[in-house]
């Protein structure tokens, strides 16, 4: 006997950056089907900023050897977010260093070829970034930090987000490429 198949949804990760924070949580917000993972940073900034989300099912990471990507080898995800992303997870990713969640869900999601969207936060020599409590503060990426999020930009099956608009753009046109059965 052959059960149904679960139908796919959306992983959704957090890493420890209030750079857009707000922002990613109201998009997670509009968009049905989706599971959301935080890293142990993203747990405690959620706190220190006072945010809140609105996902249903929520796994941080907890455990040793990242239990929840087991996820997707299961097929039940059609695509991983990872918005905001600091530069140490880009930098992590970059490397192939796997040895968190998020870093984790990431490499799992490559292996089985679900497609990834990275919205970097150090995207620009010079940006503004929302600190805790509102406060807006000047922010100048280092050049290694550049590098890596252009280096992220050659990975297979990988789309990379400079702002807003192209982060919901990208999900945007991975969720229209899936309503017409693309891979």
């Amino acid at each position: 006997m052959t059960s149904a198949p679960v139908p796919q949804r959306l992983a959704w990760a957090i890493t420890g950056s209030g750079h857009y924070l707000r922002e990613s949580l109201d998009l997670i917000a509009t968009l049905p089907d989706l599971d959301l993972f935080l890293s142990r940073a993203a747990a405690e900034i959620l706190q220190q900023y006072g945010y809140q989300h609105q996902a249903g099912r929520v796994f941080q990471d907890k455990t040793a050897s990242s239990v929840p990507v087991e996820l997707f080898y299961q097929g039940r995800y059609h695509t991983l977010v990872i918005a905001p992303a600091t530069s140490n997870t880009v930098a992590k990713m970059v490397a192939g260093i796997s040895d968190n969640l998020v870093t984790n869900l990431y490499a799992q999601a490559g292996k089985t070829r679900v497609p990834s969207i990275v919205f970097a936060c150090d995207t620009a020599p010079e940006l503004e970034s929302e600190a805790p409590r509102n406060n807006m503060v000047k922010v100048y990426p280092r050049r290694i930090d550049l590098d890596n999020m252009q280096k992220l930009h050659t990975f297979e099956e990988t789309t990379v987000a400079a702002d807003m608009q192209q982060l919901q753009a990208a999900i945007q046109a991975r969720l229209a490429c899936l309503n017409n059965s693309c891979s």
